[in-house]
Protein backbone atom coordinates (compact mmCIF):
# COMPACT_ATOMS: atom_id res chain seq x y z
CA UNK A 1 0.00 0.00 0.00
CA UNK A 2 1.21 3.39 -0.61
CA UNK A 3 0.62 6.02 1.49
CA UNK A 4 0.53 9.66 1.24
CA UNK A 5 3.83 10.40 2.97
CA UNK A 6 5.40 8.15 0.87
CA UNK A 7 4.91 10.28 -1.96
CA UNK A 8 6.52 13.39 -3.80
CA UNK A 9 4.97 15.99 -2.13
CA UNK A 10 2.49 18.06 -4.59
CA UNK A 11 3.57 21.45 -5.94
CA UNK A 12 -0.26 22.71 -6.22
CA UNK A 13 -2.88 20.79 -3.89
CA UNK A 14 -5.50 22.29 -5.65
CA UNK A 15 -5.21 19.85 -8.61
CA UNK A 16 -5.16 16.45 -6.45
CA UNK A 17 -2.31 13.38 -7.50
CA UNK A 18 -4.27 12.52 -10.13
CA UNK A 19 -3.44 15.36 -12.20
CA UNK A 20 0.12 15.37 -11.12
CA UNK A 21 0.20 11.72 -12.34
CA UNK A 22 -1.36 12.67 -15.29
CA UNK A 23 1.21 15.15 -16.08
CA UNK A 24 4.28 12.61 -15.22
CA UNK A 25 2.86 10.21 -17.87
CA UNK A 26 2.50 13.16 -20.36
CA UNK A 27 6.55 13.48 -20.34
CA UNK A 28 7.15 10.30 -21.02
CA UNK A 29 5.01 10.42 -24.44
CA UNK A 30 7.48 10.42 -26.88
CA UNK A 31 5.20 11.47 -30.23
CA UNK A 32 4.59 15.49 -29.43
CA UNK A 33 1.40 15.66 -30.96
CA UNK A 34 0.39 12.95 -28.61
CA UNK A 35 2.15 15.29 -25.84
CA UNK A 36 -0.08 18.31 -27.41
CA UNK A 37 -3.40 15.94 -26.70
CA UNK A 38 -2.63 14.76 -22.91
CA UNK A 39 -1.49 18.55 -22.53
CA UNK A 40 -5.22 20.19 -23.53
CA UNK A 41 -6.56 17.32 -21.98
CA UNK A 42 -4.67 17.85 -18.54
CA UNK A 43 -5.91 21.58 -18.93
CA UNK A 44 -9.28 20.48 -18.99
CA UNK A 45 -9.47 18.12 -16.04
CA UNK A 46 -7.85 20.98 -14.03
CA UNK A 47 -10.54 22.88 -14.51
CA UNK A 48 -13.03 20.24 -14.15
CA UNK A 49 -10.77 19.46 -10.38
CA UNK A 50 -10.63 23.36 -9.44
CA UNK A 51 -13.71 24.68 -11.04
CA UNK A 52 -12.78 28.32 -9.40
CA UNK A 53 -9.99 29.09 -11.06
CA UNK A 54 -12.91 29.79 -14.15
CA UNK A 55 -13.87 33.28 -11.80
CA UNK A 56 -10.84 34.48 -13.61
CA UNK A 57 -10.49 36.24 -17.11
CA UNK A 58 -7.37 34.76 -17.58
CA UNK A 59 -7.71 31.10 -16.52
CA UNK A 60 -6.55 29.26 -19.29
CA UNK A 61 -3.68 30.78 -18.81
CA UNK A 62 -3.24 30.15 -15.04
CA UNK A 63 -3.94 26.85 -16.04
CA UNK A 64 -0.96 26.36 -18.34
CA UNK A 65 1.20 28.24 -15.60
CA UNK A 66 0.15 25.59 -13.39
CA UNK A 67 0.60 22.92 -15.38
CA UNK A 68 4.01 23.90 -16.26
CA UNK A 69 4.82 24.81 -12.53
CA UNK A 70 3.63 21.08 -11.78
CA UNK A 71 5.71 19.40 -14.26
CA UNK A 72 9.30 21.47 -13.11
CA UNK A 73 9.08 23.65 -16.89
CA UNK A 74 9.86 19.51 -18.68
CA UNK A 75 6.85 19.08 -20.42
CA UNK A 76 7.67 19.46 -23.88
CA UNK A 77 4.43 21.04 -25.54
CA UNK A 78 3.40 23.60 -27.80
CA UNK A 79 1.87 26.07 -24.88
CA UNK A 80 -0.71 28.84 -26.17
CA UNK A 81 1.28 31.27 -24.06
CA UNK A 82 4.94 32.03 -22.86
CA UNK A 83 5.80 30.84 -19.73
CA UNK A 84 7.65 32.67 -17.54
CA UNK A 85 9.20 30.39 -14.29
CA UNK A 86 9.32 33.95 -12.09
CA UNK A 87 5.51 34.19 -12.94
CA UNK A 88 4.73 31.16 -12.57
CA UNK A 89 6.13 30.37 -9.24
CA UNK A 90 3.64 30.08 -6.40
CA UNK A 91 4.28 32.75 -3.52
CA UNK A 92 3.53 31.51 0.15
CA UNK A 93 1.12 34.41 1.46
CA UNK A 94 2.55 36.10 4.27
CA UNK A 95 1.15 34.88 7.65
CA UNK A 96 -2.05 37.42 8.94
CA UNK A 97 -1.37 39.88 11.32
CA UNK A 98 -4.36 40.14 13.96
CA UNK A 99 -4.94 42.73 16.05
CA UNK A 100 -4.26 43.23 19.39
CA UNK A 101 -7.59 45.04 20.27
CA UNK A 102 -9.85 42.60 21.67
CA UNK A 103 -13.18 43.00 21.72
CA UNK A 104 -14.78 41.51 25.16
CA UNK A 105 -18.19 41.03 23.69
CA UNK A 106 -18.24 40.10 19.79
CA UNK A 107 -21.88 40.75 19.05
CA UNK A 108 -21.35 44.61 20.07
CA UNK A 109 -19.09 44.97 17.93
CA UNK A 110 -15.34 46.97 18.08
CA UNK A 111 -17.29 50.25 16.83
CA UNK A 112 -19.84 50.04 19.73
CA UNK A 113 -17.13 49.32 22.18
CA UNK A 114 -14.90 52.15 20.75
CA UNK A 115 -18.24 54.54 21.19
CA UNK A 116 -18.60 53.52 24.91
CA UNK A 117 -15.26 54.52 25.73
CA UNK A 118 -15.57 57.81 24.16
CA UNK A 119 -19.09 58.94 26.11
CA UNK A 120 -17.20 57.81 29.18
CA UNK A 121 -14.35 60.41 28.89
CA UNK A 122 -16.96 62.99 28.08
CA UNK A 123 -18.17 65.42 30.45
CA UNK A 124 -21.40 65.06 33.03
CA UNK A 125 -24.19 66.89 31.17
CA UNK A 126 -27.58 66.45 28.49
CA UNK A 127 -25.82 65.44 25.44
CA UNK A 128 -23.94 62.87 26.78
CA UNK A 129 -26.71 61.36 29.12
CA UNK A 130 -28.66 61.46 25.59
CA UNK A 131 -25.86 59.18 23.90
CA UNK A 132 -25.49 56.58 26.92
CA UNK A 133 -29.50 56.09 26.75
CA UNK A 134 -28.74 55.73 22.81
CA UNK A 135 -26.03 53.52 23.42
CA UNK A 136 -28.17 51.05 25.76
CA UNK A 137 -30.81 50.81 23.45
CA UNK A 138 -28.22 49.95 20.89
CA UNK A 139 -26.73 47.36 22.71
CA UNK A 140 -30.10 45.73 23.35
CA UNK A 141 -31.23 45.43 19.80
CA UNK A 142 -27.21 44.36 18.67
CA UNK A 143 -27.94 41.64 21.62
CA UNK A 144 -31.50 40.17 20.14
CA UNK A 145 -29.84 40.08 16.53
CA UNK A 146 -27.18 37.88 18.69
CA UNK A 147 -29.43 35.96 20.83
CA UNK A 148 -33.13 37.31 20.92
CA UNK A 149 -33.90 34.08 23.25
CA UNK A 150 -32.55 35.06 26.67
CA UNK A 151 -32.21 38.70 26.37
CA UNK A 152 -31.30 39.90 29.45
CA UNK A 153 -31.70 43.93 30.47
CA UNK A 154 -30.38 43.60 33.77
CA UNK A 155 -26.69 42.15 32.19
CA UNK A 156 -26.70 44.86 29.24
CA UNK A 157 -26.61 47.38 32.09
CA UNK A 158 -23.67 45.56 33.90
CA UNK A 159 -22.33 44.85 30.82
CA UNK A 160 -22.33 48.86 30.01
CA UNK A 161 -20.50 49.75 32.99
CA UNK A 162 -17.96 47.22 32.54
CA UNK A 163 -16.76 48.36 28.48
CA UNK A 164 -16.79 51.76 30.33
CA UNK A 165 -14.63 51.10 33.01
CA UNK A 166 -16.96 51.94 35.35
CA UNK A 167 -17.31 55.24 34.41
CA UNK A 168 -20.97 54.80 33.11
CA UNK A 169 -23.83 53.69 34.82
CA UNK A 170 -27.69 53.73 33.77
CA UNK A 171 -29.84 55.30 35.75
CA UNK A 172 -32.36 53.10 37.85
CA UNK A 173 -35.22 54.98 36.09
CA UNK A 174 -34.10 54.18 32.91
CA UNK A 175 -36.13 51.50 30.63
CA UNK A 176 -35.47 49.39 27.86
CA UNK A 177 -38.03 49.05 25.25
CA UNK A 178 -39.95 45.77 25.09
CA UNK A 179 -38.00 43.32 22.90
CA UNK A 180 -40.57 43.31 20.27
CA UNK A 181 -40.19 46.82 19.42
CA UNK A 182 -36.31 45.94 18.80
CA UNK A 183 -37.00 43.30 16.72
CA UNK A 184 -40.15 45.21 14.71
CA UNK A 185 -37.51 48.12 13.76
CA UNK A 186 -34.97 45.58 12.33
CA UNK A 187 -37.43 43.95 10.54
CA UNK A 188 -38.63 47.25 8.90
CA UNK A 189 -35.06 48.15 8.20
CA UNK A 190 -34.24 44.63 6.92
CA UNK A 191 -37.09 44.79 4.36
CA UNK A 192 -36.70 48.61 3.32
CA UNK A 193 -33.40 47.24 2.34
CA UNK A 194 -34.88 44.37 0.56
CA UNK A 195 -37.06 46.13 -1.10
CA UNK A 196 -34.06 48.80 -2.17
CA UNK A 197 -32.30 45.78 -3.51
CA UNK A 198 -34.97 44.84 -5.67
CA UNK A 199 -35.41 48.45 -7.53
CA UNK A 200 -31.73 49.28 -8.06
CA UNK A 201 -31.77 45.34 -10.13
CA UNK A 202 -35.16 46.31 -11.56
CA UNK A 203 -33.40 49.49 -12.53
CA UNK A 204 -30.70 47.66 -13.88
CA UNK A 205 -32.38 45.27 -15.79
CA UNK A 206 -34.17 47.64 -17.69
CA UNK A 207 -31.33 50.08 -18.41
CA UNK A 208 -30.28 46.77 -20.01
CA UNK A 209 -33.15 45.69 -21.81
CA UNK A 210 -32.76 49.17 -23.45
CA UNK A 211 -29.45 49.25 -24.51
Amino acid sequence: MEYNTQREQLKITDYGRNVAKMIAYAKTLADRDERNKMAHTIIDTMALVNPKVKERTDYKRILWDHMMLIANFDLDVDCPYPISREETEVVKPRPLTYSDNKIHYRHYGRALEDMIVAVAEMPEGEERNSLVQQIAHTMKRQYLQWNRDSVDDDLIREQLTELSGGRITLPADFQFRDSKIYLDAMAAVAAKKESNSKKKKKKKKNQNAQS
